[in-house]
């Protein structure tokens, strides 16, 4: 069962998209798919969701997306770097219009550069606009997830 204020959120910019005749694709890392799930448990969703990539790991979101394997080494996966990276994978691997990404730490095992509630969210239209925001999220790894989820639609929204 989805949060209702997500649920709420998500009809609403579904029914955004659905009006522009824009496409979106998810490409999530610290939300784990909670975004295309989030969309998706709104009915009628196919004609505006295109597909979700869950890119848990490095590896992943390399093979997956076409993230540098060596943009991990210079910045690490929680950077703007691998969410603007993402969201252009996410762009490159789908039929979508817009694709975000979304990669952070929603606690525990923060490091000390890295603490519990970093997220860099990247959105991204296909023609160029790129948006992007650096989030530090309150909360348990739950609370850190729902705010990721509902920044991530505020960001594709904008690109609307």
């Amino acid at each position: 069962m989805i949060d209702p204020d997500i649920r709420s959120t998500a009809a609403n910019l579904l029914n955004t998209c659905r009006n522009a005749g824009l496409m979106v694709a998810t490409v999530e890392s610290c939300t784990g798919g909670l975004i295309a799930a989030s969309l998706t448990e709104i009915a009628g969703s196919s004609d505006v969701v295109d597909r979700g990539f869950v890119t848990y790991t490095n590896e992943a979101k390399n093979e997956l997306v076409g993230v540098p394997l060596d943009l991990f080494q210079k910045v690490g996966a929680v950077s703007e770097e691998v969410a603007r990276a993402m969201a252009a994978g996410g762009l490159a691997h789908s039929c979508a219009d817009i694709a975000v990404g979304v990669t952070g730490v929603a606690g525990p095992g923060q490091s000390e550069n890295k603490p519990a509630g970093l997220v860099h969210i990247c959105a991204s239209r296909e023609g160029g606009d790129v948006l992007h925001e650096r989030c530090m999220f309150d909360g348990d790894r739950s609370a850190v997830r729902k705010a990721s989820v509902l920044k991530a639609f505020e960001l594709i929204e904008r690109l609307t």
